[in-house]
């Protein structure tokens, strides 16, 4: 019977490589907005990226699936492998949309909103690679996510803003606009994450 239990770690583990695999798209997509060299090829590597990810989370749900006594609660285990995945699914849709949109040049608040969700993103990650253990160690990393939050919501206010003063084009707004909000949203979902992971370590210690 033991021998059909895994090991606790398992599933921390599953989850720290969802994470560090989620920074990798974050970063993959501020670097394209440092840089758009080939926005097609861009795209596509942060894709492959974001399958790497889904694949996990299979890997996770098939492992919860045919696990009898988990670590933490199940419902835990599939919210924040949800959450992570989001993540990423955030990052490879605004990667898309400037493929999409047939963008040329980011926009300086896109350069700045993409390298807060990164920041965020290493910031879910340390958070992640600490699960398991006391709560102030979680929290640390749920308030530094959530300040970066608060800071791309100022961003994103800011830059619409501006585009609404500034631009002429009506399809450019909807267009910025859209971008714009991707990363919001992205750094929303970096929150989601910091939130399941405080829940988790209020329950268990």
């Amino acid at each position: 019977m033991f021998g059909l239990i895994p090991r606790e770690e398992a599933f921390f583990e599953l989850f720290k490589k969802a994470a560090h695999n989620m920074i990798e798209g974050s970063r993959l997509l501020a670097a394209m907005m440092k840089d758009l060299r080939s926005p097609v090829d861009q795209a596509k590597r942060i894709k492959e990226v974001e399958h790497v990810g889904d694949s996990i989370t299979h890997e996770i749900a098939l492992r919860l699936n045919q696990t009898f006594i988990t670590p933490i609660d199940r419902e835990d285990i599939h919210d924040l492998a949800s959450a992570l995945d989001d993540i990423l699914d955030v990052a490879e849709a605004i990667a898309d949309r400037f493929v999409l949109y047939k963008v040329t040049k980011p926009t300086d608040m896109a350069v700045k909103l993409a390298d807060i969700l990164y920041q965020a993103s290493v910031a879910v990650g340390q958070g992640v690679d600490r699960l398991g253990m006391a709560h102030p160690e979680i929290k640390e990393c749920s308030v530094q996510v959530n300040s970066l939050e608060n800071e791309a919501d100022r961003v994103s206010r800011d830059a619409i803003s501006e585009l609404f003063d500034k631009e002429t084009d009506p399809i450019a707004v909807i267009k910025w606009k859209e971008i714009y909000e991707g990363f919001e949203a992205g750094t929303d979902r970096c929150e989601d994450v910091a939130n399941i992971l405080e829940r988790i370590s209020l329950k268990h210690h």
